[in-house]
């Protein structure tokens, strides 16, 4: 079987800034794109958790995307204007794929 070189996205943050976040994906032809709830971590000032929050504030949420290795560069020179002053963390790894015409 066929594999196709692709880089994985990870962008893990503040449920508020998700919906701008999502659009700036879709701006960018982004073809697709997976959104998990982020339960709990540990980040520089310790351990969290969503427990007890009534509001979105201090949720975090994980958007995770597929593109190739060409589009990283613009996609990561957008994004990281949006992310800058939030809480965030971002990681780009190299993944292999079966469908490589999907992304």
């Amino acid at each position: 079987m066929e594999m196709h070189p692709k880089k994985r996205i990870e962008v893990v943050v503040e449920a508020p800034l998700l919906n701008r976040l999502l659009a700036l994906l879709d701006e960018s032809n982004v073809s697709g794109y997976t959104v998990l709830p982020a339960i709990a971590g540990r980040g520089h000032h310790g351990p969290w958790n969503r427990e007890g929050l009534a509001t979105d504030a201090g949720r975090m949420v994980v958007v995770v995307l597929i593109v190739g290795p060409d589009a990283v560069s613009a996609l990561m020179d957008r994004i990281f204007p949006l992310i800058a002053r939030q809480i965030a963390i971002v990681t780009v790894s190299d993944v292999e794929v079966v469908r490589g015409e999907r992304f």
